[in-house]
């Protein structure tokens, strides 16, 4: 958490240091806006009264601060050629009914330019900036005049104003395109990608990150004016809702994507529960900017700033919530969240009237949240290596709870259940050799119990490391040890005795077995009953005739 702080303090600085050069251009590409001066319509004002002087203008307050309405709108004194007819007027795309626009010339000629919402969707450039071309005339632009109605004037009225060139207009959309472009090649091919991460893994992250993407894709469309190409002949105000809607869903996305990134207990008592209800609020005031707004635009548009900063305000508790609990991931999670609620704050600042407007901040939220995407996809990726290193450590476990749950813990041999389990079944005639360790009781006597516990081990590496290939091995229980080998490569049990014999025993104790043995099917329970106890009696012959000695009988006993 505290990288994240420090690089947040940083971005922050950043913010501060470039800022007072940013407010004065609209694009950076074109040059400084226009100073506006402004005044609320009064009942019996005319155009006639704005262009004679008779309205006093407000140039220093800010515009914000005369609410909803209808306004009258004029620069300074201008000088400005439009000879050649390749000038164009500027200003960024407001919520607003219509647009009267004169355009004084020096002769004393007034072009006038009449929009309602539908006609400025069809001058929409990119940037989701009004462009109007200004007709040509020998004499220079010396004044410009509008009369905006239905003006929302959350953010202003009438903001970046510039008269610039086609050339400069040509330069800003393909710029602009290139941004636009890169952003949503970056978006698409991460959708892509991680889609088909979360087909594979189906972690419930991924696919509110992808959801994340996609509306992230949706609101470029729409907050970039490209929507205004692809469909002129809708709405500019109805473009807006859309993008509302778009932004407020993606940042719920967004939260959504914290809340399933971070392990759940994280998000355990109230957090959880605020979190959710955030997500439920950014989701619900987009639809409701998108059904209402031309009822409550104002309030709608309070509502989102207010949502937006629950959501900034939620984000430290998260992060203090994920400290706290000692969550993996709160270094990724603070890199990839910094620059997006750096941003954000400055946007909430511009939407409560606290920071003045800028058309570099208003498209912030788009290159702060690439920053999100791009880097929360590395997110992904570190999460889903501990992820797959935290499931190949349970498959190993679990292969080793399978060994433990199959293994005679002191020889390491088969235990019965095991045995059982591997020789029932097996094709063919088989070979089962019971093998019984003589006066063991003694053994443990003489030697102590860990002296007779090594004796067994002893014994069982004997018999492990002195059959074929195949064989199975297995202490049955205290002393007595089993073997099952195929008929075809049969173990000669005197051969066994004699390198049980040879090999030396803990502290040089002589110690000798007895083995019985016979052959059969062993496919079935029965067939298994009715070889144990043939080979169960032969092994009692063995001891019976004086022990440290094999016993071999064919028929196979009968079972009741």
């Amino acid at each position: 958490m505290g990288c994240g702080r420090i690089w947040l303090a940083a971005l922050l600085c950043a913010l501060a240091a470039w800022w007072p050069a940013a407010a004065t251009a609209q694009v950076g590409l074109s040059g400084p806006a226009l100073r506006i001066c402004l005044a609320p319509v009064r009942p019996g004002e005319t155009l006639g009264d704005l262009l004679a002087g008779r309205i006093p203008l407000d140039c220093q307050g800010r515009q914000t601060r005369y609410g909803a309405g209808n306004f009258w709108a004029a620069t300074g004194p201008l000088d400005i050629p439009v000879a050649d007819g390749r000038m164009r007027l500027r200003n960024a795309s407001m919520w607003q009914a219509r647009q009267t626009i004169g355009i004084v010339h020096a002769s004393g000629r007034i072009d006038w330019i009449v929009a309602d919402t539908r006609d400025l969707t069809r001058h929409v450039q990119l940037g989701a900036i009004i462009e109007f071309a200004i007709p040509a005339d020998p004499s220079p632009v010396v004044r410009i005049v509008w009369r905006i109605e239905g003006a929302g004037n959350r953010r202003g009225v009438i903001n970046g104003v510039q008269i610039v060139s086609e050339r400069e207009s040509d330069r800003s959309n393909l710029y602009m395109g290139t941004l636009y472009a890169a952003f949503a090649g970056l978006a698409i091919a991460l959708l892509i990608f991680n889609f088909a991460l979360w087909r594979a893994l189906k972690h419930p992250f991924q696919l509110a990150y992808c959801l994340m993407l996609a509306l992230l894709l949706s609101y470029a469309l729409s907050s970039s004016g490209l929507l205004a190409w692809l469909a002129p002949g809708i709405d500019n105000n109805n473009r807006l809702r859309i993008n509302y809607m778009m932004l407020s869903a993606s940042a719920g996305a967004a939260l959504l994507f914290a809340r399933t990134y971070f392990e759940a207990r994280v998000f355990e008592g109230g957090l959880g529960r605020v979190v959710d209800a955030v997500v439920v609020a950014m989701f619900a005031v987009g639809i409701g900017v998108a059904l209402f707004a031309h009822r409550w635009m104002v309030e709608l548009d309070l509502a989102f700033s207010i949502t937006c900063g629950s959501l900034i305000a939620v984000i430290p508790a998260i992060v203090w919530q994920a400290f706290a609990k000692k969550s993996q991931f709160i270094w990724m999670f603070s890199l990839a969240w910094a620059t997006p609620i750096a941003m954000a704050a400055m946007r909430i600042g511009q939407a409560m009237n606290l920071v003045a407007w800028n058309f570099w901040l208003d498209n912030s939220t788009l290159i702060a949240m690439a920053v999100e995407a791009l880097l929360s996809s590395l997110a992904i990726a570190y999460r889903i290596r501990l992820l797959s290193a935290e499931r190949d450590r349970a498959v190993e476990q679990a292969a080793v709870d399978r060994l433990l749950a199959a293994t005679d813990p002191l020889t390491a041999l088969l235990n019965r259940r095991a045995f059982l389990n591997h020789a029932i079944g097996r094709e063919g005639r088989q070979q089962l050799l019971l093998l019984d360790i003589d006066h063991f009781k003694q053994v443990n006597e003489t030697l102590g119990h860990d002296g007779g516990d090594e004796v067994l081990r002893v014994v069982a590496r004997v018999l492990r490391t002195g059959v074929p290939e195949g064989t199975l091995v297995a202490r049955l229980g205290g002393e007595e040890f089993a073997l099952v080998a195929d008929a075809a490569t049969p173990i000669d049990p005197r051969a066994l005795l004699a390198r049980l014999r040879a090999t030396r025993m803990p502290f040089d104790y002589a110690v000798t077995a007895s083995v019985g043995a016979c052959m059969g099917p062993l496919a079935t329970d029965i067939d298994w009953k009715r070889l144990y106890q043939s080979a169960d009696r032969a092994l009692f012959e063995a001891k019976a005739g004086g022990r440290d000695r094999a016993r071999i009988v064919e028929g196979l006993a009968a079972v009741a």
